[in-house]
């Protein structure tokens, strides 16, 4: 029988796991029932009525978050000489290309985005049987292939977040840090229904949004009561 750690049991004290509740009383919620000695992240999971194996039902994008992740992320940008100087200026983290290049084939994987220009994408996708299962991998929709690396780093470091649905059907992202306030992590979240209610496929029948749920690392889920959202 698993026992109930007494944090849990603190936690269960503060809301009904099987209960919905507003997306406004969960950001609240959420709060209260992380109790880790570090800054947790505060993820949202949506589960979609898509099935992903269906190119038209595949729900991808991107959407910047008015308050940002609260993640301090490592940037990575693969450039052309005359371009590594406006990568520095810009605040990323790693700035190069061939010098990474060999680093990441042999397993070094330091970083948390990777940017880079078009013209240099057929170099980068030797990369992707490392970057490709680790998320790892610029894509132009997501803004991460351009010759504007300086508007691609300012919107990395504002809180542009790349998000897509698993073969599950269900996406989930990182929001958020429990030291938000209730209404920074509230209005996040509605950032990122907002962006994925506009991408709803025109295949898609049923009930496109199943579930949402918020939680925070090693916290347990609250539901979110779909009515509670306006556009849903």
């Amino acid at each position: 029988m698993t026992r109930i750690t007494n944090k849990r049991k603190i936690a269960f004290e503060k809301y009904d796991v099987d209960k919905t509740y507003s997306l406004k009383k969960a950001s609240e919620i959420i709060k209260e029932i992380s109790f880790c000695n570090f800054d947790t992240s505060v993820d949202l999971d949506i589960r979609l009525g898509v099935d992903p194996k269906n190119a038209d039902q595949m729900v991808r994008g991107v959407v910047g978050l008015p308050h940002g992740t609260g993640k301090d992320l490592k940037i990575l940008v693969l450039c052309s000489p005359e371009k590594e100087k406006e990568a520095k200026n810009s605040g990323a983290d790693f700035v190069g290309f061939e010098k990474f290049i060999k680093k990441i084939e042999k397993g070094w994987l330091d970083f948390d985005i990777m940017i880079t220009q078009p013209s240099l994408m057929s170099d980068v996708g030797k990369l992707g049987k490392f970057l490709g299962p680790r998320g790892l991998m610029p894509n132009p929709k997501s803004g991460t292939v351009t010759d504007d690396l300086s508007k691609a780093i300012d919107e990395v470091k504002a809180g542009k977040i790349d998000f897509k649905v698993d073969k599950n059907g269900i996406i989930h992202a990182s929001i958020g840090k429990v030291s938000f306030d209730s209404i920074k992590i509230e209005e996040n979240a509605v950032k990122l229904i907002d962006s994925v209610i506009k991408l709803k496929p025109s295949t898609t029948k049923g009930n496109y949004f199943k579930s949402i749920s918020i939680s925070s690392t090693m916290s347990s889920a609250v539901k979110i009561d779909k009515t509670s959202i306006s556009d849903l």
